[in-house]
């Protein structure tokens, strides 16, 4: 039983970290073939997000913003596509 306990955690620890390596994936892009900052801004105001602030975290652009909704969120954008590839919804 213990034996198999053991082998389910670590299996889910492994599944866990692949996950989170594939997210990192998503911001894999040479600083030569990242976009301007100012136009993810006009991109995500163009979509009616009033972009609060745009930095860079780990490879990504990390917007703080007004999405359409009027929720207060965090999201991580891939520098190249402007894809999304994580987003927090602040309460």
């Amino acid at each position: 039983m213990k034996k198999v306990l053991l082998v389910t955690l670590v299996a889910c620890g492994v599944s866990g970290m692949s996950t989170a390596y594939a997210s990192d994936d998503k911001c894999s892009v040479p600083l030569s073939e990242w976009q301007p900052r100012e136009a993810l801004q006009q991109k995500l105001e163009k979509d009616g997000w009033t972009v609060k602030r745009i930095k860079t975290d780990d490879g990504c652009y990390e917007a703080y913003a007004i999405d359409e909704k009027g929720r207060r969120v965090e999201v991580y954008f891939n520098p190249k596509t402007f894809d999304m590839v994580k987003m927090k919804v602040e309460d």
